[in-house]
């Protein structure tokens, strides 16, 4: 059988519905400068689609440094992988003040976060160690581990005694094959908003002998009293071995950064595959980093901005009924019952009537006949943007009970 043929006879989960929803409800086109509301489809929509969490991305301060940045360096510079004729200063000294921030010996830079968090892994564990691991990790935790080439077991997101179980069976399997244990967790997954239980994980230490690794791509520069992230959140930075943060959400760029003690981040500097054969992080991107980080350390206003936007949307959508979850972080998911025929119909009325844009998520990335609505509220959002949407999914909410969505896929069908 021709390998190409899956191309046409199978097109995946996803990749089955491109013919009805590719433009609209798949790669959409969201046009103009970043904001709380942009162009989709020729009109304004209110947009709560973006993990730009404390409204940088088009910051005129983030902009003018970007701009400076890419004139004095080029998109290019430096040239080649860092261990070869990538290296500057300017990493470095970035790396320097992300390890301080995220209260760390050292730090490295990652040319972008999913592949540095597959490289992490992949750097981390051989055939003779055990990964245990949420239930609800992020793709790029699962990439990772398919690298791997020893046992990983996997808990039911968050149920604590069932990592003990875990912990007990990888224990019994090391013992014997001689290799160690990381524990992978999130700080905030980004579908459920929800925190990895890292103060009670922190805690099984005590009684297995095993490393942290913490995924904390949505909740640096969001969680935590400076925004250090969800591990300062619990207070328990120093019992968490290995802190990963991403730049494509709170600091609105691209790249990411893994933090440590010396020892660990210098054995990934020379282990990392995705960082040993991938180009450098180009100047522009490091400088605006600094400049991002700088506005994270000493502009909380940025982050209070955030919570009061959060705060507010969580409570409206609460008061008017509608289900968050166990969300804690600004990631607000908006859960409803219907089928995915019902979830376009809502989708569509969102973005056409009430000129509203939100990502949709359904089956298989969520359970059959669930209904997710993501919102991510950011520092550019207002309280009357808030009050807007909430009166709209509260709309939402009452014609999906009332069969509204039902009806008109039926009319639809008939027609």
């Amino acid at each position: 059988m021709d390998v190409f043929n899956k191309c046409v006879v199978n097109m995946g989960p996803l990749g089955k519905y491109a013919l009805q929803g590719e433009g609209y409800y798949m790669f959409p086109k969201l046009e103009g400068p970043i904001s709380n509301k942009m162009i989709f489809q020729g009109k304004e929509r209110l947009v709560w689609s973006l993990n730009n969490y404390l409204g940088l991305a088009n910051h005129p301060d983030v902009r003018k440094v970007d701009a400076e940045a890419a004139a004095q360096w080029g998109l290019a510079y430096p040239m080649g992988a860092r261990m070869m004729s990538g290296h500057t200063k300017y990493h470095e000294e970035l790396e320097r003040e992300l390890a301080g921030f995220v209260g760390r010996e050292a730090a490295y830079l990652l040319n972008y976060g999913y592949q540095g968090m597959v490289s992490i892994i992949n750097a981390m564990v051989d055939r003779k160690d055990v990964i245990v691991y949420d239930s609800e990790a992020h793709a790029c935790i699962i990439d990772g581990m398919r690298l791997h080439f020893g046992k990983r077991f996997v808990y039911p997101h968050n149920e604590m005694s069932k990592l003990e179980r875990e912990l007990e069976r990888a224990t019994r399997l090391v013992d014997k094959t001689g290799g160690g244990i990381l524990v992978i967790t999130e700080g905030v997954y980004g579908m459920s908003g929800d925190l990895g239980k890292m103060d009670k994980i922190v805690k099984l230490k005590k009684k297995f002998n095993f490393r942290i690794l913490v995924d904390d791509a949505h909740g640096f520069g969001t969680m935590g009293p400076t925004g250090a992230g969800t591990d300062e959140h619990f207070g328990v930075q120093d019992q968490v071995d290995l802190y990963f943060g991403t730049f494509a959400k709170s600091m609105a760029g691209i790249g990411g950064f893994v933090a440590g003690d010396k020892k660990v981040i210098k054995y990934l500097q020379y282990n990392m595959r995705s960082q040993i054969f991938a180009k450098s992080l180009p100047m522009p991107m490091v400088i605006g980093a600094m400049k991002r980080l700088e506005m994270l350390k000493n502009e909380p206003e940025h982050r209070e901005k955030l919570w009061t936007v959060v705060n507010a949307l969580q409570k409206g959508l609460r008061e008017k009924g509608l289900n968050l979850g166990n969300t804690e972080s600004p990631v607000t998911p908006v859960i409803l019952s219907g089928s995915i025929g019902e979830a376009t119909q809502i989708t569509y009325d969102l973005r056409e009537n009430y000129n509203i844009f939100c990502s949709i998520v359904v089956y298989p990335v969520i359970p059959k006949n669930t209904i997710l609505l993501r919102l991510i509220p950011t520092a550019v959002h207002t309280l009357e943007d808030v009050d807007y949407t909430v009166k709209a999914f509260s709309n939402v909410k009452r014609k999906l009970e009332n069969h509204k969505y039902s009806e008109k896929l039926k009319e639809q069908t008939v027609s």
